[in-house]
């Protein structure tokens, strides 16, 4: 009767909690028959300290999975002590090879009390903060796309033409869709075709004055050994954005 009780409590919790952070997040309960599941979803957690920690002394049998559409999933698990309260976790981006995370540092979990709804805000401002980060830093490695800021977008011209970024929220996303960018499956890689360079340089020059608006300037960035077409346009600064200095630590 309590494994049920502790079972409908981190469902429920899981549910409001889902609910109350920023976007749209939706949560899928893993009870404790699922137990493929949970191997997966343990050898995800992206934690090297306080949900490691319980872990390895409490192995999991239940938690929730925090899903948004843009591929981020947060892992939602009792905290086994006497307070029954929870701890959530970042999972780490499925199919990724190792050398994706050298170099950056877990965005470790947090505990959270036993109220969804004052949680919410911490969940938000502390894990999803650093969990965003290190998702472009990830992303980075992969793809050699710096990752933009929230006051500049940082454009990475493609060995293929095409042009490339990671856009820091919504609103320069929309700007960029616009005016002809396609997002990736995954929601993270926003992608200006050059078959017609004509059109692209176009697309840029028409983007500049629209982030602008908001707030929001552009920098052109040149991989080692490529110059950009010469129908690129002038107004677009070359300065990249500055990198952030990433950790000794690795997943």
């Amino acid at each position: 009767m309590r494994d049920h009780d502790t079972s409908e409590r981190l469902a429920s919790f899981a549910d409001i909690l889902a609910g109350e952070l920023p976007g749209a997040w939706n949560s899928t309960h893993l009870p404790p028959e699922e137990k493929d599941d949970l191997v997966e979803l343990a050898d995800r957690i992206w934690d090297l300290d306080l949900v490691a920690a319980s872990l390895a002394e409490h192995p999991l049998r239940q938690a929730a999975v925090l899903s948004r559409p843009d591929g981020a999933q947060l892992a939602l698990l009792d905290r086994n002590d006497e307070r029954h309260s929870f701890l959530i976790a970042a999972l780490a981006p499925l199919s990724l090879p190792a050398e994706a995370y050298r170099g950056v540092r877990e965005p470790n979990g947090i505990a959270l009390t036993d109220d969804p709804f004052l949680n919410a805000e911490r969940v938000a401002d502390d894990l999803l903060a650093r969990y965003d980060r290190a998702l472009a830093q990830v992303r980075h490695a992969l793809t050699g796309i710096q990752p933009s800021q929230p006051d500049l977008v940082v454009l990475t011209w493609q060995s293929d033409g095409s042009i490339a970024t990671i856009p820091f929220d919504d609103r320069a996303g929309e700007v960029l869709i616009a005016h002809g960018f396609t997002r990736d499956p995954q929601g993270s890689v926003y992608r200006l075709n050059g078959d017609d360079t004509q059109a692209q340089a176009r697309a840029l020059r028409e983007i500049g004055p629209e982030l602008d608006t908001l707030g929001i300037g552009t920098a052109l960035r040149h991989p080692a050994g490529r110059t950009s077409p010469t129908s690129a346009p002038a107004s677009v600064p070359s300065t990249p954005a500055s990198t952030r200095l990433p950790s000794t630590r690795a997943r």
